[in-house]
């Protein structure tokens, strides 16, 4: 059974996801597709829709430190899950709630689960290289 945060963390990424694939309409109209599509939103559901709309806020932000870390990478080429996974990840790293480790592990495990196989490696050496360079490790 997954803790309540990692559902959280989850639910953040399904509803980038579904942002960024709709053409960026308005957070509120994702999740109520989302919900609706799904039913009742359960708990932790509020705690994913303020991580997606945290990394949404900083998205100009986080898409440039990614681009400089990704070494040999146009953020373009990167895939939607694993651009997705790694804005999270930078949100929730600006928040400063969470220690930056438990914030690599788990933007780790969400690309072990929804991305490719190299993407886990990928998500680790970007977020290693941007967390030492905030001096956050």
């Amino acid at each position: 059974m997954q803790r309540p945060e990692t559902k959280a963390r989850v639910r953040a990424l399904q509803l980038l996801y579904a942002w960024d694939l709709s053409g960026r309409p308005s957070l509120e109209t994702v999740v109520a597709r989302v919900a609706g599509m799904y039913g009742a939103t359960g708990a932790g559901y509020d705690r994913g829709a303020d991580l997606a709309a945290q990394a949404i806020a900083g998205l100009p932000e986080f898409d440039r430190r990614v681009a400089d870390a990704a070494e040999h990478w146009r953020l373009e080429r990167v895939g939607v899950v694993e651009r997705n996974v790694l804005r999270l990840a930078l949100a929730e790293l600006a928040e400063g709630a969470t220690p930056p480790r438990v914030v690599i592990d788990e933007a780790v495990k969400l690309a072990h689960w929804f991305a490719g196989s190299k993407a886990p490696g990928f998500v680790n050496g970007v977020l290693d290289a941007i967390a030492r360079e905030l001096g956050a490790l």
